[in-house]
């Protein structure tokens, strides 16, 4: 009997192996492997193969469309993972999507800082948030430019029923390791610069950086949060490759 041909044991020695990974990069950056959270994106897999991933261990769940997290927070209910929002909120779909209690990572501009302020105080709880950064500079991409953060922060802090906890890059899809590393130092330096005159109402402990194919050189580079996808996926049959 081929070993991996149960899915759950194929995706526990994927996390194995991915959290030995993690550890390693995490040791040369000085850090303990407990520094680094993983998140298991799941936007490539049904809810019975992400529930694998809980029952494996992993109980942070990324997802990167809105309607996808609802649909695999209620499939899902009984494990309570703790969720994570990766991909861009439009602002009609914040009200519906704050009471699952997401992790949001894409905070990308003030209209949506001030959206998730109002809903998250008509709900009655507090919102957490990463601010994105657009570092490569990329036209595609979703975020704030480099400059643009400082000024916003005093802002920011302003608003009611969010807490932002730190920040998150996305590295240019057609770059190498080198130009990657690059990106993710320029955020972790970013972050460092502004660290000295943030408010005492947002704190950027965390950087959310690193995918499948980069995640190890993100954590060299201080990366606090990885989110994975198709690296714990590999060897099932039927799983698309990003």
């Amino acid at each position: 009997m081929n070993p991996f041909s149960d899915p759950f044991a194929r995706i526990r020695d994927n996390v194995a192996s991915v959290q030995a990974r993690i550890a390693d990069a995490a040791h040369r950056s000085g850090r303990s492997s407990s520094a680094v959270r993983l998140v298991a994106v799941t936007k490539y897999v049904d809810a019975a193969m992400a529930g694998l991933l809980v029952k494996a261990g992993l109980t942070d769940l990324g997802e990167s469309r809105p309607q996808e997290l609802w649909s695999k927070a209620a499939a899902l209910a009984d494990l309570a993972p703790h969720w994570h929002l990766v991909g861009h909120l439009q602002s009609n779909k914040v009200r519906r999507t704050l009471p699952l209690k997401p992790l949001i990572h894409s905070a990308d501009s003030l209209k949506i800082l001030e959206a998730t302020s109002r809903e998250a105080q008509g709900l009655g709880l507090t919102s957490e948030l990463l601010l994105e950064v657009n570092v490569s500079g990329d036209a595609a991409k979703h975020g704030f430019a480099p400059a643009e953060v400082a000024p916003l922060l005093p802002r920011i802090a302003a608003l009611g029923h969010i807490k932002v906890t730190g920040l998150m890059t996305m590295a240019s899809r057609e770059g190498d390791e080198g130009r990657a590393r690059r990106e993710f130092a320029a955020l972790r330096e970013l972050r460092d610069r502004l660290a000295a005159a943030c408010p005492p109402e947002v704190s950027l402990g965390e950087l959310s950086m690193g995918m499948s194919g980069d995640y190890q050189v993100a954590i060299e580079e201080g990366a606090t949060m990885v989110r994975l996808g198709s690296v714990l996926f590999e060897g099932l049959t039927g799983q698309p490759t990003p």
